[in-house]
């Protein structure tokens, strides 16, 4: 075992707050609380607006992939030091509700986290986790945190079988466990009784305008099974075309050097997007 592993493992605690076991590290903790200070006048006219000044406050924090895969249990990690796409939108959401709510607690935080990123809120082993951002937008749609907006900007149903996790159960560590397996399957079965809906890739221009800084921005992607490859948030530049602000596989959280439009040309397998606006 590396040197590396051994730290984070000695690192790693847990907490029970009510009926959720956290996985955290104190210094997750020494950044929470920075980071809530760091964010306690951000509060901007619109939600979107504040999101987005709340998400800018993590540029530069490092990408790293597979951080919700610890232990043998599923838990709710909190990780503050490394961010993968997801749980980029995940904890700038989190942050941005603590901040509309003006809640400053943990405990607080670690609610609104789980809430979001749980199957109706509730964690509930590996298969309650919302594994695909398709999902992920229809659940939290459900609940009243974002709305999906694909639709009306002339989005088009797309019918494709989305059952990567099913079909390559060798890539999820948790999927070993036949119990968990089978639930995944049960989830994917749901999910195909779904519909969904695109905006394709040569109509992103034409409806750039109505995109609105804070909107979800997710990679629809033509890989067999998949729904969804990479997301981030819609930011507005001041040139007034709309980038990308994202936790980019090259390194770090960052901002897309070019429009949406055009970055979007450069990402293999690409379709089209997914638009999730947070209410």
């Amino acid at each position: 075992m590396t040197k590396t592993i051994v730290t984070t493992l000695l690192l790693m605690y847990w907490i029970q707050t009510g009926f959720t076991q956290i996985t955290c590290s104190p210094e997750d903790t020494v950044l929470f609380h920075k980071k809530i200070a760091q964010i306690k006048n951000l509060r901007d006219d619109t939600f979107g607006d504040s999101l987005i000044r709340v998400a800018e406050t993590f540029i530069g924090t490092p990408y790293v992939e597979k951080t919700l895969e610890i232990g043998v249990k599923e838990s709710l990690v909190i990780n503050l030091r490394g961010l993968d796409c997801t749980t980029f939108v995940e904890n700038v959401l989190a942050f941005s509700l603590l901040l509309e709510k003006n809640r400053t607690s943990f405990e607080d935080f670690a609610t609104a986290l789980k809430t979001i990123r749980y199957r109706n809120g509730f964690l509930d082993g590996y298969s309650s986790r919302l594994h695909y951002f398709t999902d992920w937008i229809r659940n939290n749609n459900e609940k009243g945190f974002v709305e999906d907006i694909t639709s009306e900007l002339g989005g088009e149903i797309v019918e494709k079988p989305i059952n990567f996790m099913g079909t390559h159960r060798d890539l999820y560590p948790f999927l070993a466990d036949e119990a968990n397996y089978q639930k995944m399957l049960q989830v994917e079965a749901e999910l195909a009784e779904e519909k969904l809906c695109v905006l394709p890739q040569d109509a992103i221009a034409s409806v750039e305008e109505k995109l609105e800084n804070g909107d979800i921005i997710a990679l629809a992607t033509s890989i067999a099974g998949l729904d969804v490859t990479h997301t981030g948030f819609a930011i507005r530049m001041p040139s007034g075309r709309i980038h990308l602000l994202h936790a980019s596989i090259s390194g770090e959280v960052t901002i897309t050097k070019v429009p949406l439009v055009d970055y979007l040309k450069r990402v293999k397998k690409n379709t089209g997007i997914i638009v999730a606006r947070p209410l």
